[in-house]
């Protein structure tokens, strides 16, 4: 199956930090950060994803560097749509793309408002979409991680993103009870920015957090990971600083995420059918998106709710993966009355 004119629909996952699109029979053609580089004096778009991630920190006043999601929605909306016409050419030529436009499947948070899927929609329409279908990001990373969501089965699913972490009972092709919380990825990023801060008197940037995040944090200590050197901005001296920093203090700094996680999700189990606590019960708790890689936090998780607790086969993939697999079931999307309106105009 390729990408003709005749076959062209795809799925987005249009997440806070990262952007990927899902193209039927290719998997994830574009993984890019879901960042954009504006000229602040002619509103010029200059780089957009891995080019503008890399400016982070780093550019003169002219030049703006702008994350258009925030927490999972839309932010900046002109800055959204300029974003996702830039990576929907990167799959089609520019040619090819007006032949035929194609529907598209866009992942939302599950607490979205009508205003902000409205906004998501309208975003997908004037990046060049003919009819677009949001499908709610822990569906979709239920999808995309196996799970039987079309069958009168609880499955549970856990998606933490950069934005928000998703917590969902799914059964019979809908969510039965979830819960969306402004907990995930980039708030243990503003975590150990804000611990360091305190903690050593040292400013360090965004990417530093992100590199402390991925290579030396775990959701409980981990004595095998070594201090790493961290530099940045001395508060006191305000000049160029080295400090090591330990698992235990970005353990601890990352603290209050990991516990405001574990109370969605029991809250979530809460609030379940008693039939639907057992399958859950049976099958487990699956983990999706990139917070799902935190050592240890299936481990810290299952012992908080006392059952077992899965990382998904590609948990960083899940969404996408599930928003492309969605396209077979259009029809279950399409009849959302606001959806429905939307894709009239």
């Amino acid at each position: 199956m390729g990408t003709s004119i005749f076959n062209r629909d795809f799925g987005i996952d249009l997440g806070t930090a990262n952007t990927l699109v899902f193209v039927k029979g290719k998997g994830v053609v574009v993984r890019e950060p879901s960042v954009v580089a504006v000229n602040n004096y002619t509103n010029e778009i200059i780089s957009v994803g891995n080019e503008a991630k890399q400016m982070i920190g780093k550019t003169p006043g002219a030049i703006s560097i702008i994350r258009p999601m925030k927490d999972g929605v839309i932010a900046d909306y002109d800055t959204t749509a300029a974003m996702m016409k830039y990576y929907i050419e990167k799959v089609y030529n520019r040619r090819a793309w007006f032949a035929r436009k194609p529907n598209v499947m866009v992942c939302v948070p599950s607490g979205i408002t009508m205003v902000e899927e409205r906004a998501v929609i309208d975003a997908t329409k004037q990046a060049g979409a003919k009819h677009v279908y949001p499908i709610s990001e822990p569906f979709a990373a239920a999808i995309g991680a196996g799970l039987p969501v079309w069958e009168p089965t609880g499955s549970m699913i856990v998606d933490i993103g950069g934005g928000t972490t998703e917590v969902a009972i799914i059964s019979l092709g809908g969510t039965v009870t979830s819960k969306s919380i402004r907990l995930a990825g980039d708030r243990m990023d503003q975590q150990i920015i804000q611990f360091i801060r305190k903690q050593h008197s040292l400013l360090i940037g965004e990417a530093s957090a992100e590199r402390l995040k991925f290579e030396l944090a775990s959701a409980k200590n981990d004595s095998t990971l070594e201090p790493i050197e961290v530099r940045g901005r001395g508060l006191v001296t305000g000049l160029p600083q080295t400090v090591k920093i330990t698992n235990e203090e970005v353990v601890d700094a990352m603290k209050d995420t990991v516990e405001g996680i574990i109370e969605a999700i029991k809250q979530t189990l809460e609030s379940a059918p008693p039939e639907l606590s057992g399958d859950i019960m049976n099958r487990g708790i699956v983990l999706t998106g990139g917070g799902a890689l935190l050592k240890g936090l299936d481990k810290v998780i299952s012992k908080a709710v006392e059952m077992p607790v899965f990382i998904a086969e590609e948990p960083l993939d899940c969404v996408a993966i599930g928003t492309g697999k969605s396209l077979d079931y259009m029809e279950h999307f399409q009849n959302s009355p606001n959806v429905a309106k939307r894709n009239r105009l």
